[in-house]
């Protein structure tokens, strides 16, 4: 860990990174690799939002749900699996994918890659300038010589209610760090935060109650998925309701519950409640204006991540809106790091469609899995996304449940696939999958419609029986008809 107060006023490096969550680690390690030095600056913990407060303790808190449920449907294995989960081991293991919240594995990692670790919040002060405050309240001004990364993500976002201050709601953070359940959970909103957390804390023995605004669960995906998980959640106990808006809360004690008011005029009281109701960029407080850019805004790119109007500064990841995922945040920073270090070099950058200068799968190929009971998995458009480009398409859907390999991967198997077929390119545009298991079948389509392959080619690839992959097989006899 490199201590802010022992390096000299005016320190200067090739590239200093503003944010050290995934993105940030990715950007100063390709940054590193190409010979520059490097800084990176951090206000909480190394390893970022990702780390400690959302893919892994949630995907921690969420894989023995999924496999209690999987294994329920498995017969001569039900029978032993029927009690509930023990709550307290479920929670140490999150507690042990978090590290305990200490990141000193993390500072490490970027340490051994060469790059310097600044504790601290830093702004822009100007171009190609970064001051960063120290916990000590000590300031200090980096240089960059070439490149200035802003790697800073989203915070969630909670609705201007009245009483929300006093009621102390929870966020995805509370949500994934929470150290025991509440008896009764109100979740607000039904995107991807909404629908894992709803199966986490149901199955860990909370009452919980999902409030939509719209009309279902999952609006960007294929509708059939959150129609899919909307009746799991209810099975499993959930109470859904759709087409309600929170019009305020109360909590008068603090230790006491939360009283939520409806626009239906009813009221609900819970013991927590959480608002995953979509996230804001970080870029408040970063001297934005000092560079001609709006505080608190989205920060737009091309496709190497440089920010349009400079030739100096980056916004990598969440941060510029293009695909708020871990995984594309973390493709971002290969593809901004090589480009940085292409620029910083003065060699020509390739912006051809796969070239290692341009973020292409953010336009085409973004894969995503949400990790409830059944599994949701997509990549690519939705029939509406293409029709609404313009595309001529045509959806071939099929029955999971027809699949030899879901038969035995569990008893009364439910889930179904779509494919999105350009009629005039004979290619695919977009996969979607819901059913348990199906999560490690989406590279397979990722691959599919990143590569553009040819639906005549995609008949030559053979899936194994008795897999869920023969799924594969199936849509394509049914395009073909």
């Amino acid at each position: 860990m490199t201590d802010a107060g022992k390096i000299s006023e005016g320190s200067s490096y090739d590239v200093v990174v503003i944010g050290a969550g995934p993105v940030g680690e990715n950007v100063a390690d390709r940054a590193r690799a190409a010979g520059l030095t490097t800084a990176v600056v951090e206000s909480e913990l190394v390893g970022g939002e990702c780390s400690y407060w959302a893919c892994m303790p949630s995907k921690a808190l969420l894989r023995p749900v999924v496999a209690r449920a999987d294994a329920r449907r498995v017969p001569g294995l039900s029978a032993a699996v029927q009690g509930p989960l023990d709550v307290g081991a479920v929670l140490a293991h999150r507690d042990e994918e978090t590290s305990h919240w200490k990141d000193d594995g993390q500072v490490a990692w970027l340490e051994s890659v060469g790059a310097d670790v600044v504790r601290g919040t830093g702004r822009l002060t100007g171009p190609r300038e970064v001051t960063v405050t120290t916990p000590d309240g000590t300031e200090h001004r980096f240089t960059a010589r070439h490149a200035v990364a802003v790697c800073t993500g989203t915070r969630a976002v909670v609705p201007a209610l009245p009483g929300i201050e006093e009621a102390r709601p929870w966020t995805s953070r509370e949500a994934t760090s929470a150290k025991e359940a509440p008896a009764r959970l109100v979740i607000v909103g039904g995107g991807v935060v909404g629908v894992e957390m709803a199966t986490v804390w149901q199955a860990l023995g909370s009452e919980v109650t999902l409030l939509i605004r719209g009309g279902g669960l999952l609006p960007k995906m294929e509708p059939f998925a959150g129609e899919l998980i909307a009746d799991a959640l209810t099975e499993a106990g959930a109470t859904i309701r759709t087409g309600v808006s929170v019009t305020a809360v109360h909590r008068p004690a603090p230790d006491g519950p939360v009283t939520v008011e409806l626009d239906a005029g009813d009221r609900i009281e819970a013991d927590e409640i959480l608002f995953a109701t979509g996230r804001a960029p970080r870029t408040d407080g970063l001297g934005l204006e000092t560079v001609g850019l709006e505080p608190g805004s989205w920060l737009t790119v091309d496709d190497s991540c440089l920010v349009e109007g400079t030739d100096w500064l980056y916004a990598v990841g969440d941060v510029n809106h293009r695909a708020l995922l871990t995984h594309q945040g973390k493709y971002q920073a290969r593809i901004a790091g090589a480009a940085i270090a292409a620029r910083a070099g003065g060699t020509p950058l390739d912006t051809a469609p796969w070239g290692p200068h341009a973020a292409t799968a953010d336009h085409a190929a973004v894969p995503q899995v949400v990790f409830t009971d059944p599994e949701a998995a997509s990549v690519g458009l939705t029939l509406a996304e293409a029709e609404r480009a313009g595309h001529r398409v045509r959806a071939v859907d099929y029955d999971l449940a027809s699949v030899a390999g879901s038969g035995l991967y569990a008893d009364g198997y439910r889930g179904r696939a779509r494919m999105i077929v350009d009629l005039d390119r004979e290619i695919l545009l977009g996969v979607t999958f819901v059913g348990p298991g199906i999560g490690e079948l989406l590279h397979s389509a990722t691959v599919a419609v990143a590569g553009e392959v040819p639906i005549a080619r995609l008949w030559h690839a053979v899936p194994a029986y008795p897999t869920i992959s023969e799924v594969w097989l199936r849509l394509l006899e049914t395009l073909r008809g």
